[in-house]
């Protein structure tokens, strides 16, 4: 049976990480070949707050790893996975034999920028309204309880 090229995306505590992202490395490649993996692409993706806490957890490291490994051996990744304290999620996907050469080419491009990082305009505050850069007057009128402010 020939072995697979799969995606994992860790999601790491960044208290237990503390910094040290090798030895956390280590830690994810050691689960790997403890299961005969071969990594074939591994670094750090992003580190940010999270949308919503995760148990204790407002911040995580992501972190990509791309591995070859036969299909069977994926029950016993995932259960020691399961069992590390350092990692809060993961998500391990196949990827498809045709796009392995791109993904991994991207994946070791040190100089790659995430595209959630890349804004064609700077982000408005919340609650701002965006300028009026024409001469008009506004569209509509005043609102109500305005009227008791001039």
């Amino acid at each position: 049976m020939p072995a697979n090229v799969y995606e994992c995306m860790f999601l790491l505590d960044t208290g237990k990480v503390a910094g040290d992202i090798p030895t956390a490395a280590k830690q994810l490649h050691t689960i790997l070949e403890r299961h005969q993996a071969e990594i074939l692409a591994s670094r750090p993706w992003d580190e940010r707050r999270l949308s919503y806490p995760m148990g204790t957890h407002k911040k995580g490291l992501y972190y990509l790893t791309y591995f070859r490994s036969e299909g069977k051996s994926l029950q016993g990744i995932e259960q020691d996975v399961a069992l590390s304290e350092m990692i809060i999620r993961a998500l391990t996907i196949k990827i498809d034999p045709k796009m392995v050469d791109t993904m991994l080419a991207l994946a070791r491009d040190e100089h790659a920028v995430a595209l959630h990082n890349v804004q064609d305009e700077p982000a408005a505050e919340e609650g701002a309204r965006p300028e009026r850069t024409d001469d008009r007057p506004p569209r509509r009128g005043p609102r109500r309880g305005d009227e008791d402010k001039e």
